[in-house]
């Protein structure tokens, strides 16, 4: 197997459309091919990706997994356990790379051992807006932290981040328990963060998430990760967990209020349903907090 120092790990399922899109921006990388992989995880799509994957021939290392569907935690632990770089990046199918964004997830850890890297990821909803983006990125950057300051557990997001293959292993990979939707990369970032890996944030690091959604499938997926967010707090018992990822008491009494009073609820339907932001994050959280009271139940 060729040696590399970068292993790029991307799950899919059914994402074949901005999957394709993703590996021709991978062609383009400013660091030479020679330093770095391409690995696909395929959760048994249905929609051509295999017959895609099996014709392409790109112009740098690409390599396909097809494995029963285990989820994103079960792909990104096998692309992860295949990988042969010394430096593991997360990226995901529908996310597409800046040009110089292997190199700069190159450059951080041939400074940084023992550190873990956060790029910036910018949300796009279609490709009009990508090149939009990438014509006046400062129009768009939302910076939390100075470039190189640390970041805590919360802000390991696995769309844009990078550790050392050894540290991952170390600490167990990504916890299978987590399916659908959410934290099972917060919960992994928490473990190599007690482990004594420092999270730093990288914005040069930068990539770009073409994923338009519904407002009910954000519905859905907040949800979701509401159950998510119980099981890692039950996992852990850290109280940090819980008031970080808003299962606190101000949050639940917000949440009972809209649950006694229905005509308030739907007031904030139909504002949400207008696109007022306010009330979309009103009712986002919303549906995050009937996730976790189901979870909690049980």
């Amino acid at each position: 197997m060729k040696e590399v120092y970068l292993s790029v790990v991307i799950p899919t399922y059914n994402r074949l459309s901005t999957l394709k899109i993703v590996l021709d921006w991978f062609g383009f990388q400013t660091l030479v091919s020679d330093q770095f992989e391409v690995i696909v995880v395929d959760s048994s799509s249905t929609d051509g990706t295999e017959e895609f994957m099996q014709q392409l021939k790109p112009n740098y290392c690409l390599r396909y997994i097809r494995q029963e569907n285990k989820g994103r935690p079960g792909a990104r632990n096998r692309g992860v356990q295949e990988a042969s770089g010394e430096i593991v990046v997360f990226s995901d199918s529908d996310i597409i790379p800046e040009k110089n964004f292997l190199e700069k997830h190159f450059l951080f850890h041939q400074n940084n051992r023992n550190a873990a890297a956060v790029g910036w990821e910018s949300r796009i909803n279609s490709l009009g807006e990508l090149e939009e983006a990438r014509r006046s990125p400062d129009k768009r950057f939302r910076i939390h932290k100075p470039a190189g300051k640390k970041l805590s557990w919360l802000y390991f997001l696995t769309g844009n981040a990078s550790v050392s293959k050894r540290k991952l292993m170390e600490v167990g990979l990504f916890d299978e328990t987590f399916q659908g939707y959410g934290f099972e990369d917060l919960e992994l970032g928490y473990r190599l963060w007690k482990s004594g890996v420092k999270i730093m944030y990288l914005p040069e690091a930068l990539n770009y998430h073409l994923h338009p959604r519904t407002l009910e499938n954000q519905y859905e997926v907040q949800k979701m990760a509401g159950k998510n967010a119980v099981y890692f707090y039950r996992k852990h018992k850290d109280w940090r967990i819980r008031w970080f990822l808003g299962m606190s008491p101000p949050a639940f009494f917000w949440y009972s209020l809209l649950r006694k009073l229905p005509f308030l609820l739907h007031y904030f339907e139909e504002k949400a349903e207008s696109r007022s932001t306010f009330f979309r994050e009103v009712m986002v959280q919303y549906h995050y907090l009937l996730g976790v009271k189901e979870a909690w139940k049980k």
